[in-house]
């Protein structure tokens, strides 16, 4: 089975740096938020209470995001272990005329956990898998 999803940010005055473009750490936090979408979708019947980030890897930002534009994010299950999920996410910016282009990609690991009766979490098997 394949586990996807699509996630939208418009880019505001606050999310930008000194040079009027999407500030580096918003992107990354957006992108984490469109890995946990996608990662939430994959435990839908899973007896886990939640996903947290475990990594983030392979980040580049490739293109630079203007305020007033859309990110668009792509989120797809690339692998899957025992506890965790890898995620691909795309992010693509888009100007008012349409034009979209790859401005930022990166790999997300989530793992699955459930809380303990102490409140700390531990990793837990979810027993998914991409066939």
């Amino acid at each position: 089975m394949k586990y996807s999803a699509k996630y939208s940010q418009l880019v505001m005055p606050q999310d930008t740096n000194i040079l009027g473009t999407l500030f580096g750490g918003k992107m990354i936090s957006w992108m984490d938020i469109s890995a946990a979408k996608v990662a939430h979708r994959c435990l839908k019947d899973v007896e886990a209470d939640s996903i947290v980030t475990r990594a983030m890897e392979s980040i580049e930002f490739r293109e630079a995001v203007q305020m007033g534009e859309w990110v668009n994010f792509e989120s797809t299950v690339i692998t899957v272990g025992k506890t965790s999920f890898n995620i691909k996410v795309e992010a693509y910016a888009e100007s008012i005329g349409g034009e979209k282009r790859l401005a930022c990609s990166g790999i997300f690991t989530m793992v699955s956990v459930c809380k303990n009766e102490d409140g700390t979490f531990k990793s837990v098997e979810h027993g998914l898998n991409l066939s």
